[in-house]
């Protein structure tokens, strides 16, 4: 209730009254005085309150006079009366009605009471109330006041003293408050402050206001008092202690900081008091040592008194806190000397309240920084902020390491105040932290055999000290064991955490690190950097001043620590330490953290280079501390910690095992948690980072499975590997956290990426290094990670893309295959997805990400392992599975991979790559870009010329086909898209000035596309392997020729030159210099035919097909091939392969030779293809669709036009005109030469009589030969003379050619068997048609008929002598070893049957002759004495002959010539071109008519009489055709006709003729038409010449010689045969003669006399005598001829006539 209100005054009226009334009471007696002023008091009030309004004021006005009664009472010293008083004076300054004249009056009346220790309680109560109800009491009456507080705290009465301590503890805050007050109220007028004087005037308080000034005197006395000085202002002070005065200076700074920041008069006093105060006395603490002798100083040491020291802490503490910026220099020394407390000779309580101390700087970060400003940071100046905390550490590492000396405290369980230390329960002395059971230990640290408990010091981040709060203990209190240290740790603790979180703040950055936008961080920095440039500079100096303690004292707490929660705390402390340092970029206590943390998570002493090297900077280096040493300890591995796993050690020599500890997992996770929450800040050290969790990982037996993520597998040498329970439901969230690890990278930024990239790297170099030369299980962490970290990454993928694989490739090049299967996952993985990604922009529109992420697959080409290149495959594979469509610019790259095939691979790594390539073929064609064609052309060409596997050889040339046949309906589309191309291409060669490089250029692209397909083509056609080049071969010619068309004209010159004869000549070159060795079998169990058997052979078979297929390109393709400039060179070449095919040294491939001859000849004309029977194409290749179609299912043709010319072009295939169509004189008589050599070199007869000379076969000599009659046809107009003898050398020799006796029994027909080879038919065919040629050619020609008689006048020889091949030696036919076949010996040659050969030949001649004898070349030629002289060899041989059949036809054909040539001849007669026939024909006849060979013995009665019969035709003819003519004909050769005639008539004896054939023998018949032939022309009366007579006269001779030997012979063999009989034969003949002189008789008669000669009678007259003698003979048949002979002799019985008389006879 208010003091002011009507009621309230009226109370106080009342109340005062009443006050009044009762002193007057108490005073009646004893105190009359007392009791007159109280009544007058009674009256007094009763007046003022009757006559003023404003009551209060009033009685205010007249307090002194109102108090005096009251004052007076407290006189009397009565205790009832005093305390009346004093609550009566309590009311009225309760309602402020006290002046400042009564408030003096009542101070000195409370002086009195004080003086006599009267109501010592009332006394306090009645100052505090007047001190602070108002403030009339001031300067003098206040201190005076103050001085009666300070006298009764001294007092004997312990209430009184605490009362009084209390009440000065008041009324000093009171006198300040009113100072604040007062400033307050002055705030707002500006003072102009006089200026200060210097420092001597200590009572400069002239300038303060009034209640600043009782402030600034009260504090100045304070110090006074507490320093042992007399009070300037508190005058009646008679005693003081220092402990008093040092609580309320504490508590005047600690609660009026303001007043000395704002009055430089309170700052003066502060310096110059309160601190040199301050360090005074601190001196005996400074200077104490525990344990050090007293003697050894010169004077006494003071001992440090507790309660002093204590306070003075305090006070050090509130001058820190609150007048540091005053106090700089001071707080440098006070500071210095909190370290120095903390020194282990100074006693256990000073350390423990000087810890406390700098707990309560600690836990005020924002101090610790202007402590870093002022002092660390000044050149000069000491480095205050290291110092404290190196002290810390090395106050902590002291407590390990020094003995606790003369602390009874420890050896006891700690009470009382340990008691709060958390659960001391199972504590049980030093070593408890093994205890079993139930019991959890006691947390403690523990090391080296020194235990510490850890007790719960404070609540986290405030300082709440115990000792320094022991303001009753005189004694310095007992510390329990374990607070110190506990304390200290807190302070680290706080320390670090304040720190960290005083910059989060300042740093502007909040904890969650996404990645920012690069741009916004730098403009948020440079902002950063404008508002504070020296922030950094001080954050930076702060962390290197505190990192070493901090890292020190740490890792060794660490390495005590046996409870988790503490452990933990170390851990999170470390942890923020090295992500601050990060942020701040000071990479050296970044890493020293980072690798003190590393560490704690590996075993003890475990030996991991990377922290060795990063710690061996820090190991071994003290710190010196003003001569203290902070010494990092490195952990030891005594204390006694649960071990939760065992697990193999990671490095290159095999050790033991190591265990994990519980604490090693927990290390372990928050190394986890530093790399996942400040993987931003951490640059390098990243390395230490990784390479730890590596370590851990391979120790914990953690493997990398998909996608690189971890999990918990064995180990495959690690039997050695045991995990407890525990760790084992931990692992899976180990792993996942490490994989969370990695995937958070994507919130980092690149630079921070980059770093985490490189770590990995270079952890993966090491494992890499480790894995040589050892097959143990590499380290697969740091590649598992590497691909963990791009596959979250995708989005930013291109930034670390390179370094990424281009350490992964090198992986894969490692010989340890588990590291290289690993490395390659990790790459195609990464591809993979890559390309899967949804990037923004998408990679169809950004070529180059695409490129580059497809650039590793390349990459992987150059490695060599096989496993590298499998798993490259398969990548390929499922890219074109996935995202075939989609590739794009990025063909080139994966054809390239799929075409990097090379023999020295095995074979499951080329045949996955075909399976690519199928895929690419079947399914992506249409798809890809159309440059990219052309690569594709050439890798299907490379899997053809591996030799792996010959299918896949094969299957690629399939392939080949395939992509020609999609050239080839897309061709438009492609033709297009290539031109645009092209022309892009050759702007930029014309911008940059180079030429266009590309191949086959200038032909266009479409075209070169082609091109390079066949030159692929043309590659495999001379690979090694046999079934590879045939089936390349027909796809080459097949594709030329189904596809041609589509090439511009121009291109098919490089078709023709760098295609096809290139190929020509590659494999004719193979062929002729392949290997005749004979190949057992064709790997595995298959047989191979002997016509396959040597490579010479394969080969053979390769060029004939490359012949036939470039043949029949040149003869389908004629007119198009023509139209170019150079097809007569072209031909030239042709013909010049197919000459040196012709006469290779193989049958098959002349043959084959001469047919393409034949066919470029176009004697076999092409059919269309449509009906061609396709011998050369290993499929049917459908040409076209129907033609609507033909342009792709289902859509009408655009360009019908084009389309369709090129269809009919196509279709026709260029129907093959007659060939009278094709008149190049050149080509043809180029052709005729290559025919004339090839003959000439082919039929050449070898030299010696070698058996190995090589010889040609029968149907190549056939085809050669039926070349030429076609190609006859088109050079006949020019075939001279010369050419006709050269075509006669060809044939002749080509007839001549024997053949082997291993192929006769095929080729000849049986002996007997009269039937020409189809050579010999060809040779025939061959004159025939020039025969035929030159009848209706023009004379000049037909001087070629003699040529032509000759040549089959020397075929006719043959009948009778076979042809000799050079001086080979040939068997006879007949002779040859037809039954055994020998294989091995040398084939034995043959030479053929020529008999039917030379018939027919003769048969030609005979008609031919019939045909041309009037001719006259014929005639001029003498070709008649050539035929008879040809035939005069079988006749004379007749049967000789090896065959009878050739004399009988040629004595027929000789009939027939002779009936047609004699004709001639008589015409001819007086040119003599005739006369050497003559003689030729007379001997012709001779030699036959009387032959000399002699019949055989089995020669037929019948068959006799058919040849005499032949005989006989032969007189007759000389009868007609001869003899009539004689004068016509030469005389020689009638009388050689005759003579014949003459010895055919008279039969000679033949002595072989059996009795019974002897009638036949004798060819009577012959002898009988040779006689009359004799006769008739003898006395033909016909003789029209003296000629005809001549010869009648000479044969009439011969027979009358004749007749006269034969009887003259029989006379005689008559007389000595004496009885016996003469042989049949001579009596036949003696009667034929005896019947001829008969006949001759009677001729005689009838002919006119002058007809016959004188001669001639004288020997027919002669003849009678040696009849006469022959009438002797004994045999009957003689006698009766012999009487009919003498018979006719009656008409030369005359008389002898007389000489002529009258001219007449």
């Amino acid at each position: 209730m208010s003091t002011s209100t009507p009621e309230a005054v009226k109370k106080l009226v009342d109340n005062m009254q009443t006050d009044l009334r009762s002193l007057s009471m108490e005073c009646k007696k004893k105190f009359p005085p007392v009791k007159e002023a109280a009544e007058s008091g009674i009256v007094k009030i009763k007046t003022i309150a009757a006559r003023n309004t404003g009551i209060l004021a009033a009685l205010k006005e007249n307090s002194s006079e109102v108090v005096q009664p009251f004052l007076m009472g407290c006189g009397t010293k009565e205790p009832k009366i005093t305390q009346l008083c004093l609550a009566a004076i309590q009311r009225l300054m309760t309602h402020e009605v006290v002046s400042e004249a009564a408030a003096g009056n009542i101070i000195n009346m409370l002086w009195q009471l004080m003086e006599n220790g009267l109501e010592e309680l009332k006394l306090l109560q009645t100052v505090l109330v007047l001190l602070t109800t108002n403030t009339v009491a001031h300067d003098e009456a206040l201190s005076k006041a103050i001085v009666v507080c300070f006298r009764l705290h001294f007092t004997k009465d312990n209430i009184t003293n605490n009362t009084a301590a209390a009440t000065v503890r008041q009324v000093v805050t009171v006198v300040f408050e009113r100072m604040v007050a007062e400033d307050e109220r002055h705030k707002g007028i500006i003072e102009q402050p006089p200026a200060v004087q210097g420092n001597s005037n200590r009572r400069s308080s002239s300038t303060l206001r009034p209640y600043a000034k009782d402030a600034y005197m009260l504090f100045q006395d304070l110090c006074q008092l507490v320093n042992a000085d007399a009070p300037y202002w508190l005058a009646g002070m008679t005693e003081m202690t220092r402990t008093f005065g040092l609580e309320l200076l504490e508590s005047v700074l600690n609660d009026f900081p303001q007043v000395f920041l704002q009055h430089q008069e309170f700052s003066f006093l502060l310096k110059e008091r309160v601190c040199p105060l301050v360090i005074k006395l601190f001196s005996p603490n400074i200077k104490f040592r525990q344990g050090s002798n007293a003697t050894s100083s010169p004077a006494p040491v003071e001992k440090p008194y507790f309660p002093i020291c204590m306070r003075l802490l305090r006070v050090v503490s509130v001058l820190i806190k609150h007048f540091y910026s005053l106090l700089v220099t001071e707080c440098e020394i006070f500071l210095s000397l909190l370290v120095k407390f903390l020194d282990g000779d100074k006693p256990q309580w000073l350390r423990a309240v000087a810890v406390e101390s700098i707990h309560r700087l600690c836990v005020q970060p924002h101090l610790l920084r202007s402590f870093c400003q002022s002092y660390d940071m000044k050149q000069h100046s000491t480095k205050v902020f290291r110092d404290i905390v190196n002290a810390l550490g090395s106050f902590i590492q002291s407590l390990f390491i020094v003995p606790n000396v003369g602390n009874p405290a420890i050896a006891n369980t700690p009470a009382g105040v340990a008691g709060a230390g958390g659960p001391a329960t199972a504590q049980s002395g030093p070593g408890a932290a093994g205890v079993s059971g139930g019991v959890t230990p006691q947390p403690a640290f523990e090391y080296r055999g020194t235990w510490i408990p850890i007790m719960t010091v404070t609540v986290q981040g405030s300082a709440k000290a115990t000792y320094l709060e022991m303001l009753d203990k005189v004694e310095p209190p007992s510390i329990p064991e374990g607070y110190a240290m506990s304390v200290a740790f807190s302070c680290l603790l706080d320390l670090v955490r304040g720190i960290t979180s005083m910059l989060e703040k300042e740093l502007g950055q909040s904890a969650p690190q996404t990645r920012p936008d690069p741009a916004v961080v730098q403009k948020q920095s440079s902002e950063q950097s404008d508002k504070e440039p020296g922030t950094r500079a001080i954050w930076v100096e702060m962390v290197n001043a505190c990192w070493c303690g901090l890292l020190a004292a740490l890792s060794l707490l660490l390495d005590a620590s046996t409870d988790e929660t503490a452990t933990e705390n170390i851990l999170k402390a470390e942890l923020t330490m090295a992500s601050l340092c990060g942020r701040l970029s000071l990479v050296t206590p970044r890493d020293a953290f980072i690798t003190a943390i590393c560490k704690a998570s590996l075993p003890p002493h475990y030996a991991l280079t990377v922290l060795s090297s990063s710690a061996s900077t820090l190991t071994n280096k003290s710190f010196s501390i003003q001569g203290q040493n902070v010494q990092i300890i490195s952990p030891s591995s005594e204390s006694q910690q649960q071990v939760v796993a065992v697990g193999q050690p990671l490095t290159v020599q095999p050790q033991g095992t190591v265990v994990l500890t519980a604490k090693n997992i927990q290390c372990m996770r928050t190394l986890l948690n530093l790399a996942h929450c400040h993987g931003a800040v951490l640059g390098t050290s990243w390395q230490l980072v990784l390479a730890t969790l590596q370590h851990l990982v391979w120790i914990l037996g953690l493997k990398p499975g998909s996608g690189g993520a971890l999990k918990p597998g064995r180990a495959v040498e690690g039997p050695s590997t045991v995990l407890t329970t525990a760790v084992m439901t931990d692992l899976p969230v180990i792993a996942n956290i490490l994989s969370r690890l990695f995937e958070s990278s994507q919130h980092l930024d690149d630079v921070s990426l980059h770093h985490l990239i490189n770590a990995l790297c270079s952890l993966s170099m090491e494992a890499m290094d480790m894995a040589y030369g050892n097959n143990k299980e590499p380290s697969l962490f740091a590649v598992a990670k590497l691909l963990e970290t791009g596959l979250v990454n995708m989005d930013r993928i291109e930034i670390l893309w390179r370094p990424l694989t281009g350490h992964l490739l090198e992986v894969c090049q490692h010989p340890n295959s588990r590291m290289r299967e690993w490395g390659a996952e990790a790459v195609t993985a990464l591809i993979k997805s890559g390309l899967i990604y949804k990037h923004e922009p998408a990679l169809s529109q950004n070529q180059r990400l695409q490129l580059l992420l497809l650039n590793p697959l390349k990459e992987l080409s150059n490695i060599v392992h096989a496993d590298i290149r499998q798993k490259q495959l398969e990548c390929v594979l499922q890219i074109l599975q996935s995202q075939g469509d989609s590739l794009g610019p990025g063909w080139p790259l994966v054809l390239g991979v799929i075409g990097a095939i090379r023999n020295d691979q095995g074979e499951s790594l080329i045949r996955t790559a075909f399976q690519c390539l199928q895929l690419v073929v079947t399914d992506f064609l249409p798809t890809m870009p159309c440059t990219c064609l052309q690569i594709v052309v050439d890798v299907a060409g490379s899997f053809g010329l591996q030799n792996q596997e010959l299918n896949i050889s094969l299957t690629s040339i399939g392939l080949l086909w395939n992509i020609s046949d999609h050239f080839f309906q897309r061709g438009e589309t492609i033709e297009n898209e290539l031109d645009k191309e092209e022309a892009i291409l050759e702007k930029q060669a014309k911008e940059k000035g180079v030429p266009l490089n590309r191949p086959f250029h200038p032909a266009p692209p479409f075209d070169c596309l082609w091109l390079c397909l066949y030159a692929t083509l043309g590659e495999l056609c001379v690979d090694p392997r046999p079934a590879v080049r045939k089936s390349a071969g027909q796809t080459l010619f097949s594709t030329i020729t189904a596809h041609g068309t589509l090439l511009q004209q121009a291109t098919w010159h490089t078709v023709v030159w760098k295609v096809l004869f290139h190929l020509l000549d590659r494999v004719r070159k193979s062929s002729t210099t392949a290997d005749k060795e004979k190949i057992e079998s064709g790997g595995g169990n298959i047989l191979i035919h002997h016509s396959r058997d040597t490579a010479e052979k394969q080969w053979a078979e390769t060029w004939v097909l490359t012949l036939a297929g470039v043949a029949r390109i040149f003869n389908t393709r004629r007119y198009l091939l023509q139209s170019l400039g150079d097809f007569f060179k072209a031909w030239e070449v042709l013909l010049g392969h197919i000459q040196s095919a012709a006469l290779s040294k193989n049958n098959e491939v002349s043959l084959a030779a001469l047919k393409s001859f034949q066919e470029i000849l176009q004697i076999v004309t092409p059919v269309k293809d449509s009906e061609k029977p396709d011998a050369l194409s290993p499929v049917n290749i459908p040409i076209l669709i129907d033609p609507v179609t033909a342009s792709g299912p289902g859509r009408p043709l655009e360009r019908t036009d084009s389309l369709a010319e090129r269809l009919s072009r196509y279709n026709g295939a260029e129907q093959i005109p007659p060939p009278a169509e094709i008149e190049d004189s050149a080509l043809w008589w180029s052709a005729w030469n290559t025919w004339y050599r090839i003959g000439t070199d082919s039929t050449k007869p070898p030299t010696s009589s070698e058996k190995l000379a090589f010889i040609p076969s029968q149907p190549f000599l056939t085809a050669l030969i039926q070349i030429f009659p076609a190609l006859y046809q088109h050079i006949k107009t020019g075939f001279s003379m010369d050419d006709l003898k050269k075509l006669g050398v060809i044939l002749h020799r080509a007839v001549s050619v024997p053949i082997s006796s291993d192929a006769s029994p095929f080729i000849l027909p049986s002996y007997t068997e009269a039937v020409l080879t189809s050579l010999q038919e060809a040779v025939l065919t061959s004159l025939d048609v020039l025969q035929k040629a030159i009848c209706v050619g023009p004379e000049s020609m037909q001087v070629m008929y003699p040529a032509i008689f000759d040549q089959l006048l020397l075929f006719v020889e043959f009948s009778c002598k076979p042809p000799q091949y050079g001086k080979l030696e040939t068997k006879h036919v007949a002779n040859a070893k037809y039954n055994q076949i020998q294989l091995f010996a040398p084939a034995e040659w043959v030479a053929l049957n020529y008999v039917p050969f030379a018939e027919k030949s003769l048969e030609v001649v005979s008609d031919l002759y019939q045909k041309t004898a009037c001719h006259k070349a014929v005639v001029s030629e003498k070709v008649l004495k050539k035929i008879i002289k040809t035939l005069r060899m079988p006749l004379s041989l007749k049967y000789a002959c090896p065959s009878e059949s050739t004399w009988k036809l040629a004595v027929l054909s000789l009939l027939k010539v002779l009936s047609i040539g004699l004709p001639v001849a008589r015409q001819h007669a007086s040119s003599g071109k005739f006369d050497t026939m003559w003689p030729e024909l007379a001997n012709a006849f001779e030699d036959f008519l009387f032959t000399k060979s002699t019949p055989p013995d089995n020669l037929s009665i019948q068959e006799f009489q058919k040849n005499e019969g032949v005989d006989v035709e032969v007189v007759q003819l000389i009868s007609t055709e001869i003899l009539p003519f004689a004068n016509f004909i030469p005389k020689e050769f009638v009388g050689q006709i005759m003579a014949m005639l003459n010895k055919g008539s008279i039969h000679s004896q033949s002595s072989s003729f059996t009795e019974a054939e002897i009638d036949i023998r004798m060819r009577e018949e012959f002898s009988k038409v040779c006689f009359e032939t004799l006769l008739q022309f003898s006395f033909s009366n016909k003789v029209t010449t003296p000629q005809e007579g001549y010869i009648s006269r000479m044969a009439l001779s011969v027979l009358l010689k004749r007749s006269q030997d034969v009887l003259h012979r029989y006379v005689e063999d008559e007389r000595l045969s004496g009885r016996c009989p003469l042989p049949r034969q001579q009596v036949t003949e003696i009667i034929f003669v005896l019947k001829a002189i008969s006949t001759l008789m009677d001729s005689l008669k009838k002919t006119q006399p002058e007809n016959v000669d004188a001669n001639t009678w004288a020997q027919v007259i002669a003849l009678y005598p040696t009849l006469v003698e022959c009438i002797t003979c004994s045999s009957s048949e003689v006698s009766s001829a012999l009487k009919e002979a003498l018979g006719p002799f009656k008409d030369f019985m005359q008389p002898p006539v007389t000489k002529v008389q009258n001219g007449e006879s």
